[in-house]
């Protein structure tokens, strides 16, 4: 995976991020979900290379970047601080102003970074979501039942910890084989990696902490954000047979964060860039270029 690539370590924000640069053209920060790590992007990442510098980091708490204890407040895992971080990376790479493609959480602190860091951000891409404050605003019985662990994971710690880390492989094949496209997109390469990764319990107390900050002081901040809108171009993609297509607009649910939004639909499930990378990587290039 990532043949002319290189992997680094990059202290930024108080920590160390695992990240992986290659390509050459103007900067891409590309950002990953839960719960996985750079190791999503190795499918588009080669057709993009071809045209743009990119720079693939683990968030904080995921893959083989540092894995900060919570705190009571969740303010670690804020995708504020999260947004900070990736800002600090950029600058210690030398790049003050770069495109920003996110997927699932990636996608949400994209959202917050495009928000608090606007001189940064040239354009913004977001995969398979729309904003946290409209998907809990809107949750009803589809939504809750097919992403049940948005209110699995934010339950008080150490209680989703300890059930996850009894079976770490169990969890995580159901979490992701249940979904459109089964276990196949991630087989053979990434899926020894993601559960190398999740295995660790700092990243699964983390990747909690990740969830529960989504759920109270995210909100918070959104809230107090209302009257702020995202300038730069906007692409929104989601996979047609996911969650997205089925409780929620991919458009209209970001316009009134975005008002220069556009986007659409493609023939997979949530994990679009494994899903579907041809037809990802073509959107992507589109607009990013």
């Amino acid at each position: 995976m990532f043949e002319g690539f290189r992997q680094t370590r990059v202290l930024a924000n108080g920590l160390h991020l695992n990240v992986r640069v290659g390509g050459s053209g103007p900067p891409v920060l590309m950002l990953h979900g839960y719960p996985q790590t750079h190791v999503m992007w190795r499918k588009v990442a080669p057709r993009l290379a071809e045209r743009f510098t990119l720079v693939m980091p683990d968030l904080r708490g995921y893959g083989d970047s540092d894995k900060p204890t919570g705190t009571p407040d969740h303010a670690t895992y804020s995708k504020r601080v999260m947004a900070r971080d990736q800002v600090e990376l950029m600058r210690g790479l030398g790049f003050e102003r770069f495109r920003v493609v996110g997927h699932d959480r990636g996608g949400r602190v994209a959202h917050r970074l495009a928000l608090d860091h606007p001189e940064r951000v040239e354009c913004i891409a977001v995969l398979d979501i729309v904003p946290t404050r409209v998907m809990y605003l809107k949750a009803n019985r589809t939504f809750a039942k097919g992403y049940y662990h948005w209110f699995f994971l934010v339950q008080p710690a150490p209680f989703p910890e300890t059930l996850i880390a009894a079976n770490p492989e169990t969890y995580l094949r159901h979490h992701m084989g249940a979904r459109h496209a089964g276990l196949e997109p991630f087989m053979p390469d990434a899926w020894p990696e993601y559960l190398r990764c999740f295995s660790d319990p700092a990243s699964i107390h983390a990747t909690c902490e990740d969830y529960r900050a989504a759920e109270s002081i995210d909100l918070e901040h959104d809230e107090a954000d209302l009257d702020r809108r995202i300038d730069a171009p906007f692409l929104s993609l989601w996979g047609r047979h996911g969650m997205i297509e089925r409780c929620f607009d991919g458009i209209a649910d970001w316009r009134d964060r975005a008002p220069r939004v556009h986007g659409r639909s493609l023939d997979c499930g949530h994990y679009l860039a494994e899903e579907c990378p041809a037809e990802t990587a073509a959107e992507l290039l589109a607009f990013l270029a």
